[in-house]
Formats: C-alpha cells, sequence, structure tokens
C-alpha cells in the first residue's frame, strides 16, 4: 500500500495533506508512505522530518503519482494533473462542488475513486475526520486578527497615562465552528463581543464564550438542518433578520461573517445600506466571500473600502496559518485513512456511511 503527498500548486496553499506526525502513525500500521520533495516546507514541515518519520522522498510529482496507490492533496488537482493518477488508484483531497465539475469527469474517466474531505458526514463516529471544522477554528481565529490588524483603534480597553480608550465593539454573524473561535479570540482580544445566529443552539454557545447574543425573538427552533447547518430563511424571516444586524451593526467596530449554507450561495446578511450606516473606520471580514459573501459589496480576495469601512474578502484562511492548519488537517486525513485501511488494505465499501457521503466518484461514474 502506497500513500503518496503531493506538494501543492496552487498559488498561496501552504497547507500539507499529511504531516510527519501522521506519516509515522502509518507507516507504523505497514502503510509506505511517498512524500513529494518540499511538500511540507511551507508549512514547516522541512523534508528531513518526514525522512525521520518513516517517509520515502520522491523527486517529482510523476514519479510520485506513479507510484501511489492513494494520493493525498490539500486542494483538488489540475485536470492534467489528474492525468498522473494511474486507472484505479485513489484520490483524497478537497472537492468544492461548485466548481470541480470537469475535473470530476476527468476523475471519473481515469477510473479514480475520489474522495472529497468537505463532505464527512456530521456524525459523531465522524468528527475527528472533519476538515471543514477543523479548518474552520482557523478561519475564526485569524479572521479576527486580520480584522484587528485593519482597525483604526485597540480592541482592548487600555488605561495610559494620556487616558483611558475604550474596547472595540465586534459583532460576529454566524456562530458555527468558525464563529465561535471568532467570539473567543475577540473576546481574549480584550473587545465587547456580541453575536446573531438563527439556530436554537447557537445561544447557549454564544453566552458560554461570554458574548451577548443579539435577537434572540428570531432563534427557531427548526432553523438547524439534520447536518448542523442554518437552513435558507423564507423571506418573511430574512427580513427580519436583516432588520435585526441593520439595527445592531452601526455601533460595531469589527464585524466577522461567517454564514454559510452547503450547496448554495451565501446568504447576504450585509447590505451596501448597512455599510453606509457603520462609523467610517469600521471593518468587516467576511469568510464567506468564496461562496458569494455574506456582504452585498464584498470582492473575494480583496481588500475595499466603501464609505470609509473596509471590507475584507477572506479566501483561503487556513493558509496563512500552514502549520497547524496541517497538524489539524493531517489528522483528519489520518483517521478517514485508518478508517478505510484494514490490514494494510483498502476497503471502499459504499453501504458505509462515511464512505458513501465521501465518496464523488468510483468505478468510472460521477456519484
Amino acid at each position: 500500500m502506497n500513500i503518496g503527498v503531493a506538494k501543492e500548486r496552487v498559488d498561496g496553499e501552504h497547507r500539507v495533506a499529511l504531516g510527519p506526525d501522521s506519516v509515522a502513525k502509518l507507516a507504523k500500521g505497514g502503510a509506505a508512505i511517498l512524500v513529494e520533495r518540499g511538500a511540507g516546507v511551507a508549512a514547516g514541515f522541512p523534508d528531513a522530518l518526514f525522512e525521520k518519520a518513516g517517509a520515502t522522498m520522491i523527486d517529482d510529482a510523476t514519479s510520485l503519482y506513479a507510484k501511489s496507490n492513494i494520493v493525498l492533496r490539500v486542494q483538488p488537482p489540475s485536470i492534467d494533473e489528474s492525468r498522473l493518477l494511474p486507472e484505479g488508484s485513489v484520490l483524497i483531497s478537497s472537492m468544492p462542488a461548485a466548481n470541480s465539475a470537469e475535473l470530476l469527469r476527468a476523475l471519473a474517466a481515469r477510473r479514480i475513486t475520489a474522495f472529497a474531505l468537505e463532505r464527512v458526514p456530521r456524525i459523531t463516529r465522524a468528527q475527528s475526520m472533519d476538515m471543514l471544522s477543523s479548518q474552520s477554528t482557523v478561519s475564526g481565529y485569524k479572521a479576527v486578527l486580520i480584522g484587528a490588524a485593519a482597525l483604526p483603534k485597540f480592541l482592548p480597553s487600555l488605561t495610559t497615562a494620556a487616558g483611558s480608550i475604550p474596547p472595540a465593539r465586534a459583532f460576529v454573524i454566524g456562530a458555527g465552528v468558525a464563529g465561535l473561535q471568532a467570539i473567543a479570540t475577540a473576546r481574549r482580544l480584550g473587545a465587547v463581543v456580541s453575536a446573531f445566529d438563527v439556530r436554537a443552539a447557537a445561544r447557549e454557545q454564544v453566552m458560554s464564550l461570554g458574548a451577548t447574543f443579539v435577537a434572540s425573538d428570531l432563534v427557531s427552533p427548526d432553523a438547524e438542518t439534520k447536518g448542523g447547518y442554518a437552513r435558507a430563511q423564507g423571506d418573511e424571516e430574512r427580513e427580519r433578520t436583516l432588520a435585526a444586524i441593520a439595527r445592531h451593526i452601526v455601533d460595531q467596530d469589527l464585524v466577522v461573517t461567517t454564514a454559510l449554507i452547503p450547496g448554495r450561495a451565501a446568504p447576504v446578511l450585509i447590505t451596501r445600506a448597512m455599510v453606509e450606516s457603520m462609523r467610517p473606520g469600521s471593518v468587516v471580514v467576511d469568510l464567506a466571500a468564496e461562496a458569494g459573501g455574506n456582504c452585498e459589496l464584498t470582492k473575494p480576495g480583496e481588500s475595499i473600502v466603501v464609505n470609509g469601512v473596509t471590507i475584507i474578502g477572506a479566501v483561503n484562511l487556513p493558509s496563512t496559518v500552514p502549520y497547524h492548519a496541517s497538524q489539524m488537517l493531517s489528522r483528519n486525513v489520518l483517521t478517514l485513512l485508518q478508517h478505510l485501511i484494514k490490514d494494510n488494505t483498502l476497503t471502499i465499501d459504499l453501504t458505509d456511511e462515511i464512505t458513501k457521503a465521501m465518496v464523488v466518484t468510483h468505478d468510472g461514474a460521477v456519484v
């Protein structure tokens, strides 16, 4: 069983799919781990650490793919790179549904079994494989840091010889994994924090972190899907939500938005009018930028200023904290591999609820 760890080639991607600690565990179990030279350097893992963990270093991608039964990546391969995969092999990587159709067809044509890491089902026994949760933790943390860096003021209250400085106000929209981490980080940095979510479970979680929960009257017991995400709102619910956010946002210094609905464009929760109502110097960090944005004005990958308000279209924040993001992702991938490999034999059991949920191509077809 040869497991290959490929070097990432997408601009701005500094993570690696499997770290040295996980390599050591798999090697101890009898797997042969092949790592492309330089795969972990950007994340802080030099080749020597992989060799010490028991990996064999491979000089180039072509050789790595040719020798691997399973290929691990963070980002999906390009169409050209996918042609390097041996027919009938296995690919494990992220696979965003919105822009992967052509790649999936190419993989199916080569009879590749592809696993999409973001499709891990939200069930108890799959929690340790949940890439979305682990990487959202990183995003929520980093969003507050880049927001604080863009603010023209301190987050904490300070008492100085030059007088007292009141704390900044931070508002987090969406209290999932990223939102809760953003709340905790903003609190640690000394901001006065408030948050909003339509899910009933979110209120207690927000308050347990010392933040104020906004518009409790809008919480709905049926606002949460079976997977734990917020469902799409109806027109009347949406109007009430926007009105509540509009009332609250005018006094906020830093706003972090994290609201996503799987398989759909991100809900627009901050309108142009809301941005124009905010104080000059305020900052919005939109973690939903890649899905269209929670702010009407967001431009993915860009930082713009509208009416004195800075709007940051944050993309791939986990890659900006590559060491720990890679460590967390590596544990997700390790647990998945341990689920799939028994006695050094890979088993693709499509009756298993984890495998069934994650497989996107198999046996020559897009699943």
